[in-house]
């Protein structure tokens, strides 16, 4: 946590708070889990503010150099605002529309300036506590698939086959599933994004398993691609290229490297295979407190890999009407190179 980078931006710019409104963000800097807060940071000083639901989480949690605020029923937060003497207030991009409108007419006056991706820049690079606990949520996500591999057969339903997976993992101790998990059989694989259905496996699919876990706020997020049956000879040509293309891009992947260029390495082996128009989405994506965060890996991504990162490297070719393959992996991007996090079996022999 920088509160020195901030707290220089506030005089530079000459705005009196820093709102931090987003959930995850005032998770980061104040260690607090509830689902009512928001963080002030000042030039001198920082500010929880809370309701009096958690009032004693926020006591065991939040530290001591955190000024604790517990807005009663009816106060609003932009009463603690005048009440301080501000009249100039920075406010995340995030903020939904209504809370900036709810928060600028209690103002009166007062001037709000929205800033963009602030703590979400600090984010970006994880400390060895953020990483150790993504390794906890990447290994409950893996035990619990391996505990319920066996459901991979003819005559499961994608839907049964998630809500099992889904049990195991909190019966484990996850606190949670990562996001709903995708489970797409058969024609319903070259659904990128296909959630499980009640549609039954059947003898000959291409199964695309996506899922993962959440450990105190953290996630995990992997895909592999499962065949029932002896394979065809153009779905073991499709599984190929794009376990080549991820290979590909993670040797590509360096302190100081493009994001976008890993993602058109990957992307050039799909396309030479011809097989272009057929990957639509990125490379991958940032892994943390959100399952979806910095740094993005597309072609129109502007982030620099850098130590500290953690983020998913995913090729996928999606053969409408035939089935789709998707093979995903979350690395590390350490001081000698990337280490992948995650390590479930690839292959067409699997």
């Amino acid at each position: 946590m920088d509160l020195e980078t901030i707290r220089e931006r506030l005089l530079r710019e000459e705005v009196e708070a820093f709102l931090v409104s987003k959930l995850e963000n005032v998770r980061y800097l104040s260690g607090f889990t509830g689902s009512s807060a928001c963080v002030l940071v000042t030039p001198g000083d920082l500010y929880f503010v809370t309701d009096p639901r958690y009032e004693e989480q926020a006591a065991s949690q939040v530290p001591p150099a955190f000024q604790k605020v517990i807005l009663k029923p009816g106060e609003r937060l932009s009463a603690l605002v005048k009440g301080k003497g501000w009249s100039t207030l920075a406010v995340e991009d995030s903020m939904s529309l209504g809370q900036y409108q709810a928060l600028k007419k209690g103002l009166d006056g007062g001037e709000i300036r929205v800033w963009r991706g602030v703590i979400e820049e600090q984010r970006r690079v994880k400390t060895p506590e953020e990483v150790e606990e993504i390794g906890r949520a990447v290994a409950l996500a893996q035990e619990a698939f391996h505990k319920v591999r066996g459901m991979l057969k003819p005559g499961v339903s994608e839907r049964d086959l998630a809500l099992e997976l889904e049990f195991v993992m909190r019966r484990q101790g996850a606190q949670g599933v990562a996001f709903p998990f995708i489970v797409a059989s058969g024609p319903r694989s070259a659904m990128p994004h296909g959630d499980a259905s009640h549609k039954v496996l059947e003898d000959g699919d291409l199964v695309i398993l996506d899922f993962g876990a959440r450990w105190r706020g953290y996630h995990s997020d992997m895909t592999r691609t499962f065949k029932l049956g002896p394979w065809r000879a153009w779905e073991k040509e499709v599984y190929t290229v794009v376990l080549e293309a991820q290979e590909a891009a993670m040797a590509a992947i360096r302190p100081g490297v493009e994001a976008k260029e890993v993602d058109g390495v990957a992307r050039r082996i799909i396309e030479e295979a011809g097989y272009g128009d057929y990957f639509g989405h990125g490379l991958g994506h940032g892994v943390g407190l959100e399952i979806h965060e910095a740094p993005t890996l597309a072609p129109t991504s502007e982030d620099v890999l850098e130590v500290g990162m953690v983020f998913t490297v995913e090729p996928g070719i999606y053969l409408p009407g035939k089935g789709g393959v998707r093979i995903e992996d979350m690395v590390f991007l350490g001081p000698r190179g990337p280490e992948v996090l995650t390590s479930l079996p690839k292959g067409v022999a699997e």
